[in-house]
């Protein structure tokens, strides 16, 4: 009788280590699925990252280039243009413009009017439409010498 007793016992531990129940593969699945979502969410939060990078790259790239294109026009004088990149999607704007440094001396100032060349600030805004539709911006300027008086 004990060793009927024992050969139960034994049956009985062999058929709970045997496999998983059914909430164990349930709970599995559940855990699998909550992965798998955080996982796609962040290759999702991945690839729109690295396409508002280059969308930003190619205003930069549109930028620096009208930036350089307005400050070496000889000679530099005070002017504004328009336009847009081939594909249409980058706007921008260039304007040159006498540029008056803030807390000069006012002698300082007046003798500088004598000088034939005088400080003119090159700046670049550029506007484009980000993938999300939002507008997006972005403004480069540099301080150039040109003459006082271009003709």
């Amino acid at each position: 009788m004990l060793r009927g007793v024992r050969a139960r016992a034994v049956l009985r531990t062999r058929g709970r280590m045997g496999g998983f129940s059914l909430i164990e593969v349930l709970a599995a699945f559940v855990i699998l699925a909550l992965v798998a979502t955080a996982l796609f969410q962040l290759f999702s939060a991945a690839l729109a990252n690295a396409s508002a990078s280059e969308e930003y790259s190619r205003a930069l790239l549109v930028a620096e280039s009208q930036l350089e294109l307005a400050a070496a026009a000889q000679p530099l004088r005070e002017t504004s243009e328009r336009g847009a990149d081939a594909s249409g999607h980058v706007r921008w704007e260039t304007r040159v413009a006498p540029h008056d440094a803030t807390d000069v001396d006012p002698d300082l100032e007046k003798a500088s009017e004598t000088l034939a060349m005088r400080m003119y600030r090159v700046s670049v805004d550029v506007r484009f439409t980000g993938a999300d539709g939002r507008e997006r911006s972005l403004s480069l300027a540099t301080i150039k010498l040109g003459p006082r008086n271009p003709a």
